[in-house]
């Protein structure tokens, strides 16, 4: 598990790297509220339609992202914050590279 210093400033974009043909995750903070995850996706990378027990939100911090919710399909960009709410199908597509912070949040 990554380790970041709390109460130390930190650029979330320049965290997670981007890596060819891949999606790169790093999570910043577990707990029991909930959890923080950087992710960098790669053109043509996605995560298929699956559910989650909580609500999540995206925030673009680099590019922009396909992402459908409940079948319907938004584009977020950077600086752009997408709320999925639990229990509903959700998917994300890069059509082109795009770098996001995902916190879940538990209850």
């Amino acid at each position: 598990m990554n380790t970041f210093e709390k109460g130390v400033v930190f650029s979330p974009a320049n965290t997670v790297e981007y890596a060819e043909g891949s999606v790169v995750s790093r999570e910043i903070l577990r707990n029991n509220a909930g959890t923080l995850t950087l992710f960098a996706f790669d053109a043509g990378q996605g995560l298929s339609e699956h559910t989650a027990p909580f609500d999540a939100t995206v925030t673009i911090l680099d590019g922009e992202a396909e992402i459908t919710v409940g079948g319907v399909v938004h584009h977020p960009k950077a600086g752009e914050m997408l709320i999925m709410p639990a229990g509903v199908p959700h998917a994300l597509q890069a059509v082109q590279r795009f770098k996001m912070l995902l916190t879940m949040i538990r209850g």
